[in-house]
């Protein structure tokens, strides 16, 4: 594991006294990913004599595992040429990647800095809708012909694989439409004279160029693949999505649903790198929204409020009962959402997973009840029908709340929206409006308040 800290005072005293050579070896036997993270932890002023210091390939490597912030410093102070030169190095869905975070004058430069062949894929990936396979693809892939022999398809791999970005596994077309694929183990292990035509696997797992991006991400983990196919509506081969892309949209989504679910408005750049007023503005919609909606809580407690003073004891049981409202929602809720996350639910199954809630809720609300009505007569020495009431209030609210839990997120995937949304905010502040309904209501009645 390496030792970020010590390295980074290490690369400070190398650079405080000029031992350029010894500060390039350093950092020559580093992986990508680690020159990366040393590059952003050392002062902004020492990153572009850093980054000359690296071999090319590494230095295109390492760039594009930097954050945009330092990709975009970085690119300010570049010659046409260093540009130019790193431009040439990276694979062309991660100059996508860059050219969509990027402002208008730096994507202009990077342009004009790739070549004209770099250019027309960069500028085709880009025209794929956002959430869409084709936006993360590569188009740097093995092509082999059918009536190749496996001597032929080695041969051409070696000349042509070191500008692709995987040759784990190459993909037989006829005309660009796509037959099949063989493994480099497989063509490895053949007879020199076998025709690919013979020995391809036709059996392909596959994706459109429009397809939802965390459908194919879900892909690799379903068939445990290290690369998909994007084909177009007439299945042709138009470029590939490897494993490494599919673990970026993976926790992408992921960040988005969590934000979500704690009624953040997601955002992309490191917390350490946000500043206080773009906090602020991710944060404080969900909170407006969140504190007007309560006014139902409120005015609730305002109807009721004879019951409460002639019964003062109602009071101190609101915030339990709001309280495990809110958790027994939030644990069916999110056992929801990461099923929908996951493909493993579906709309079809709304009404055996309200079954199989309903079930676990009632158990649930029973175990809670027993134990709340002994602290009630044992703690609290309040009175059996006191008790009865909070208690029965507590078995339909966890019961409710488990329900409504269980189904909004499943409604909201259905009509299109992010079942995170339905997450612990919403969710929370009906179940907590329709706890103390159901409170005061059996209060009023059993208690003739």
């Amino acid at each position: 594991m390496l030792n970020l800290n010590s390295l980074v005072e290490k690369i400070e005293e190398l650079l405080d006294s000029k031992s350029y050579a010894a500060l390039r070896n350093e950092l020559i036997n580093l992986n990508a990913v680690d020159v990366a993270a040393l590059l952003e932890e050392m002062p902004k002023e020492t990153l572009p004599r850093l980054f000359r210091l690296l071999p090319k390939e590494l230095a295109a490597e390492a760039f594009v595992e930097m954050d945009f912030d330092s990709q975009e410093l970085l690119i300010k102070g570049f010659s046409d040429r260093e540009l130019k030169e790193v431009v040439d190095e990276l694979f062309v869905d991660d100059a996508v990647v860059i050219v969509e975070e990027m402002p208008a004058n730096v994507v202009k430069r990077i342009l004009m800095q790739a070549d004209p062949d770099t250019r027309k894929l960069i500028n085709e990936i880009l025209q794929y809708p956002e959430d869409s396979a084709g936006s993360i693809m590569t188009t740097e892939f093995v092509n082999l012909r059918p009536e190749m022999t496996v001597f032929d398809a080695i041969k051409h791999i070696r000349r042509t694989g070191l500008d692709k970005e995987t040759i784990n596994t190459c993909y037989v077309t006829r005309d660009k439409r796509l037959l099949g694929y063989v493994s480099i183990r497989s063509l490895i292990l053949m007879d020199e004279d076998k025709i690919l035509e013979d020995i391809m696997e036709s059996n392909i797992i596959s994706a459109y160029t429009h397809e939802d991006k965390e459908i194919v991400a879900h892909m690799f983990k379903k068939y445990g693949l290290l690369a998909i196919p994007i084909v177009d509506n007439e299945r042709r081969l138009v470029g590939i999505v490897t494993v490494d892309d599919a673990i970026d949209v993976m926790t992408d989504e992921t960040t988005e649903d969590i934000s979500k679910m704690a009624a953040v408005i997601p955002s992309d750049r490191p917390y350490l790198k946000t500043n206080v007023v773009t906090l602020w503005k991710t944060r404080v919609p969900w909170l407006l929204f969140l504190m007007f909606s309560a006014t139902f809580t409120g005015l609730i407690i305002a109807k009721y409020e004879g019951a409460l003073k002639a019964l003062p004891a109602l009071m101190m049981f609101i915030p339990m009962l709001m309280d495990t409202g809110g958790n027994a929602s939030n644990q069916a809720c999110t056992t929801i959402i990461r099923g929908l996350s996951l493909r493993e639910i579906h709309f079809s199954d709304m009404l055996r997973i309200i079954w199989k809630e309903a079930r676990v809720a009632l158990l649930c609300g029973l175990t809670l009840a027993v134990f709340n009505f002994a602290r009630i007569m044992i703690i609290d020495r309040l009175g059996v029908l006191v008790a009865f009431v909070v208690c029965i209030t507590l078995v339909i609210d966890v019961f409710m709340a488990k329900l409504i839990g269980c189904t909004l997120p499943i409604l909201a995937d259905k009509i299109g929206l992010d079942p995170a949304v339905m997450a612990s905010p919403i969710i929370t502040t009906i179940v907590d409006a329709m706890a103390l309904l159901i409170y005061f209501m059996f209060a009023s009645t059993m208690l003739t308040l």
